[in-house]
């Protein structure tokens, strides 16, 4: 059974900042755990980077620039915005359950985190669109807690140990209860409406198969009861 929870709480903080002693010794302890080469690493100004997995459950398809080729490595390298190259836009639903691995510092908020994954993804979508939750297991529970903008992933990550079971990060829609549409363009409006009218058909489609199935046993039966004799 999953639980969520919408309302942005802080995360859990020590009344005082660490010490970078203390730093030291949980990211010591952390790498001892991390199985898969992935360990954090400290800097001498008491910064830390490291890795987090994100997991994409997105309900609803995301707007990408139309046409547009793969990012190459030299885009990566020059941070070239292919998104910027074209005013084309199309929409489609990213792989539910899709994970992305994003390396981080200790600096780097959630907002950042949502804005790099749609970087990643070329989504041209506001980012206020989407919120990052953090999953954890609770008394047989699996609960879901929005994260504020300004939490800090990777400080989570390091408090909780490698161990995705124990807490997972994932990207998800920014429900607020009412659909905002007026936080969507003119194209992502006549996009939705095409997806509405294609799954609108699609069920007709299914209901009309269902019932021809139906009245074709039916015709069936009356044909055999109207053959055997009085």
């Amino acid at each position: 059974m999953a639980v969520f929870c919408n309302d942005c709480k802080p995360a859990e903080e020590p009344r005082c900042p660490p010490t970078l002693q203390e730093i030291k010794q949980k990211i010591d302890s952390y790498n001892t755990r991390e199985k898969n080469c992935l360990g954090m690493k400290l800097s001498e100004d008491g910064t830390y980077t490291g890795f987090i997995k994100v997991h994409l459950k997105l309900r609803r398809p995301v707007t990408v620039p139309a046409g547009i080729r793969p990012p190459s490595i030299y885009d990566a390298i020059k941070e070239v915005d292919l998104a910027a190259t074209t005013d084309k836009r199309t929409s489609f639903y990213l792989p539910l359950d899709a994970i992305k691995q994003l390396h981080i510092s200790s600096t780097t908020t959630v907002s950042e985190v949502i804005q790099g994954l749609l970087k990643k993804f070329m989504v041209v979508d506001n980012p206020q669109k989407f919120a990052l939750f953090k999953r954890i297991h609770k008394d047989g529970q699996v609960l879901f807690q929005k994260l504020s903008v300004a939490d800090c992933p990777l400080y989570l990550r390091l408090l909780a140990g490698p161990d995705t079971d124990v807490l997972s990060f994932v990207l998800k829609e920014n429900e607020t209860g009412e659909v905002e549409w007026d936080a969507f363009s003119i194209p992502e409006l006549q996009n939705f409406l095409t997806i509405l009218e294609k799954e609108e058909q699609d069920k007709i489609q299914q209901v009309q198969k269902k019932y021809d199935k139906f009245r074709q046993k039916l015709e069936e039966a009356l044909r055999e009861s109207q053959g055997k004799p009085a």
